[in-house]
């Protein structure tokens, strides 16, 4: 087992906290899903693993067929698209909420005690 080893901020254990630096992650807060480039991706994988998201892509499938097609092929589009829409706005918003507590909590002052 590794015990976490927490040196304060002075010279003489300067050499000690860097070998025990290289194991440890930081103590930085991030509770947001998401990043700029896994946005949509993520996002949509999530979307897609509920049922009805997928019964209307398949709707959207089925219409885009010559011997099924019963609306015109965008129309049947157009609650897919919403629902995904609402959700993905929803879900930025809360991940752009969480992004600014976990800036606010990472940027708050601490109190480290010496010997």
């Amino acid at each position: 087992n590794k015990w976490r080893i927490v040196f304060p901020n002075n010279e003489r254990h300067k050499k000690a906290w860097d070998h025990a630096a290289r194991f440890y992650s930081g103590n930085r807060i991030q509770t947001t899903k998401y990043t700029w480039l896994t946005f949509l991706p993520q996002n949509l994988f999530e979307q897609f693993h509920r049922l009805a998201n997928l019964y209307f892509l398949f709707l959207v499938i089925l219409n885009w067929l010559p011997q099924v097609q019963v609306f015109h092929r965008e129309i049947t589009m157009l609650p897919l698209l919403a629902v995904l829409l609402a959700i993905s706005v929803k879900d930025a918003i809360e991940d752009y909420r969480k992004y600014q507590f976990d800036k606010t909590i990472n940027s708050s002052k601490t109190r480290v005690y010496d010997k």
